[in-house]
């Protein structure tokens, strides 16, 4: 049983949200245009404000799903971090479009909001108004996940809970520079 959760927690973050509504919105596979991530970012760009947003917040409740449905099984909590991390790794590498997908950004806040909520919001009130004045997404991510394991921390959350709040952040971060590094390279590997 808890491997099937953590599997459905993969499936649920490999709907390609981006993808779909390109495809169906405005008939444009997003995989093709600007940095060919399939993400709310670059939905933003190339698919106008409202549906990059749109994008964004169904992203994040895939993530938060996945830890719901998690939880609401009753299985340890380790199985319910695991079930967040793996929709994480399906928006990034999903299933559905041959393991090509987005940096895991909003889902990962999905995941973070159900399992630190007050740390969450601290941080995401400050990154949202970083974001505001800069309209630098890096920049806003930075103020939102380098202080949130301090801010759980300090909170007193779980050791756990702590790491946690550092790993997955850690994997958005990971693939964010292989994705930069396969649009840099001049051979596109």
């Amino acid at each position: 049983m808890p491997w099937l959760i953590v599997i459905l927690g993969y499936f649920l973050g490999s709907i390609p949200t981006a993808y779909v509504v390109g495809r169906v919105v405005r008939g444009i596979d997003i995989r093709q245009v600007g940095d060919a991530n399939v993400g709310a970012a670059n939905a933003f760009h190339q698919l106008g404000k409202k549906i990059g947003v749109a994008v964004g917040i169904i992203d994040a409740c895939k993530g938060a799903l996945a830890v719901l449905i998690a939880q609401e099984t009753q299985l340890p909590q380790e199985v319910v971090l695991i079930t967040g991390a793996a929709a994480t790794i399906g928006h990034n590498w999903p299933v559905f479009l041959g393991f090509r997908g987005g940096r895991g950004e909003c889902t990962t806040i999905g995941v973070l909001l159900i399992m630190i909520p007050q740390p969450m919001l601290i941080a995401g009130g400050v990154a949202v108004v970083t974001l505001l004045i800069t309209r630098s997404v890096i920049l806003a991510s930075a103020v939102l996940f380098i202080p949130l394991s301090l801010l759980g921390w300090w909170l007193q959350i779980s050791g756990m809970l702590v790491g946690y709040s550092i790993a997955l952040p850690c994997l958005v971060g990971f693939t964010h520079f292989l994705r930069t590094r396969r649009i840099a390279s001049p051979s596109g590997i």
